[in-house]
């Protein structure tokens, strides 16, 4: 077991810059939705809430219950609903990489990495949240392989969104998640629920169930292992903006 569940550093970008990412941010949405792509965040297995309800008319949120309890009501569920484009500006990297490099060596966890995908800024409007999910295994299993246009089997590239563990990106090959970094874009008070929450498992020695209070501070990033299972809570008031990114690296050996 990790000593670091997770790393911090709160206060990392400035406003200036946080708000230069959202105004980019909602830019490339709007430049999506003007191409006619969608700008649903999507999720390993379809279970997004444009998916969910298309197939079934009686459907919930997942919002903060796990699977079990949703079992336990006898209803189809949606985990996630927000908004997102993607950004692969340098000027981002070279703010942001610095605080991975110090965070993967001062958290202990030492993990080799050697690309990152693209950032994800995403958009949780009210009702919006991310139900529980990991970002990655970290085995061979989930290494990301090689999308082959008319060749690999599902198609979605007309949208630019390529099947589960498929890549276009030679540098990404082989590799997998390792750590997920998430920025709190918002002012203090400029939203309330929309909180980042941890999973540690029933056989921790710490509390299971944690939110991270530490990213409310604009700007603040977040590290933790790709594995470790967490989610979004519904946001119930305002508008929460987060950039994500996912490093990655060699399996696990």
């Amino acid at each position: 077991m990790n000593k670091y569940s997770y790393y911090y550093f709160q206060n990392a970008l400035s406003p200036e810059n946080c708000q230069k990412i959202i105004n980019l941010g909602l830019s490339k949405i709007e430049e999506r939705k003007q191409l006619g792509y969608s700008t649903e965040g999507v999720t390993s297995g379809n279970k997004q809430k444009s998916a969910v309800l298309k197939n079934n008319s009686d459907v919930i949120p997942l919002n903060d219950k796990t699977q079990e309890e949703i079992l336990k009501e006898n209803k189809i569920s949606y985990v996630r609903d927000s908004e997102v484009s993607w950004l692969n500006d340098q000027w981002i990297y070279d703010l942001v990489y610095p605080f991975i490099i110090k965070g993967n060596e001062e958290a202990g966890w030492k993990f080799q990495f050697n690309v990152s995908e693209p950032f994800q800024f995403t958009v949780y409007k009210p009702g919006g949240f991310y139900g529980w999910h990991t970002d990655g295994n970290g085995d061979h299993f989930a290494k990301y392989k090689r999308y082959i246009p008319g060749i690999t089997e599902e198609t979605w590239y007309p949208e630019k969104k390529l099947p589960p563990y498929y890549t276009m990106d030679e540098k990404m090959i082989g590799k997998v998640r390792k750590i997920s970094l998430t920025i709190n874009l918002n002012f203090p008070g400029e939203y309330e629920g929309g909180n980042l929450k941890f999973d540690f498992g029933p056989h921790t020695d710490k509390e299971r169930y944690k939110e991270c209070t530490e990213m409310r501070p604009q700007g603040s990033i977040i590290l933790f292992p790709s594995y470790v299972h967490h989610q979004v809570t519904p946001v119930t008031k305002g508008t929460r903006y987060s950039l994500v990114l996912w490093t990655l690296g060699d399996p696990f050996k």
